[in-house]
């Protein structure tokens, strides 16, 4: 089964994030080993993003809402682990040989 958002194929979780947001999720988290320059350019980018779109905050928010109320069951469905039971070594001190 294939699903599809405004033409484009989510294959995974990630991409159904990004075609709700309608951008990239890198472009406001950032990517590992970015240089200043990088950042810069990120960033700006995202600012004029913003200035577009000023209510793309709030649609966030919405979408990060409903998320956690569809999924809150799986979220916070959290058991408790057993503890591990600590085993005595025996002492073989004083043993005969």
């Amino acid at each position: 089964m294939h699903a599809y958002i405004g033409g484009h194929q989510a294959v995974n979780d990630l991409d159904f994030v990004e075609l709700a947001l309608g951008t990239p999720l890198e472009l406001w988290l950032g990517v590992e080993g970015e240089s200043e320059m990088e950042r810069a350019a990120r960033l700006d980018a995202a600012r004029d993003i913003l200035a577009d779109n000023p209510a793309l905050p709030d649609d966030v928010s919405r979408i990060a809402a409903e998320a956690i109320e569809a999924y809150a069951p799986e979220l916070f469905n959290v058991l408790p682990l057993p503890r591990p039971t600590r085993r005595r070594r025996s002492s073989r001190k004083g043993a005969a040989a």
